[in-house]
């Protein structure tokens, strides 16, 4: 198992934390399968999107992986008029990680990151360890630590 960027910040800063490895499907990367995959309800494993704000520029959201990014209320949280997730093609020259293993730990340049409020109702937590095949698991407390990231009403239920 090879350690990632994301790991070594967890280490250097002495956070607690596991690795869940599980087989890549490069034909679904969602994170309804990826907790199938990892042995966790989709709703406790989290998924990490990036958008741009209109007033803010750039922007981390970490949300319930069965749910979606509501854009008003994380516009709202960051202080912009209107957040866009940003283009497929601009996912790793921005944050430095393919999509599938884009984590707030070790982003290329840091921005804000925002955690919808659900995080706080686990013990644990798994998020991408920074690389497709590997998750973190993770306790919501040290995350935030490590992270810097806030809490906010940010998701909501698919549909």
């Amino acid at each position: 198992m090879s350690k990632t960027n994301a790991c070594r910040i967890l280490e250097a800063m002495g956070i607690p934390f596991s690795l869940r490895e599980y087989e890549v499907d490069p034909d679904d990367l969602s994170a309804e399968t990826v907790a199938a995959k990892v042995g966790y309800p989709p709703e406790q494993v989290y998924k990490t999107l990036v958008v741009h704000g209109d007033r803010h520029g750039h922007a981390v959201a970490v949300v319930p992986g069965n749910w979606e990014l509501d854009p008003k209320a994380m516009a709202k949280a960051t202080g912009d008029r209107k957040v866009e997730m940003i283009a497929l093609k601009d996912v790793q020259p921005l944050t430095g990680y393919v999509r599938g293993g884009v984590t707030a730990l070790g982003l290329k340049k840091a921005f804000p990151v925002w955690v919808d409020e659900t995080f706080e109702l686990w013990d644990k937590v798994c998020v991408s360890a920074g690389m497709r095949g590997m998750q973190i698991e993770i306790a919501p407390v040290d995350y935030l630590r490590a992270t810097g990231a806030r809490i906010a009403e940010i998701a909501r239920p698919k549909g």
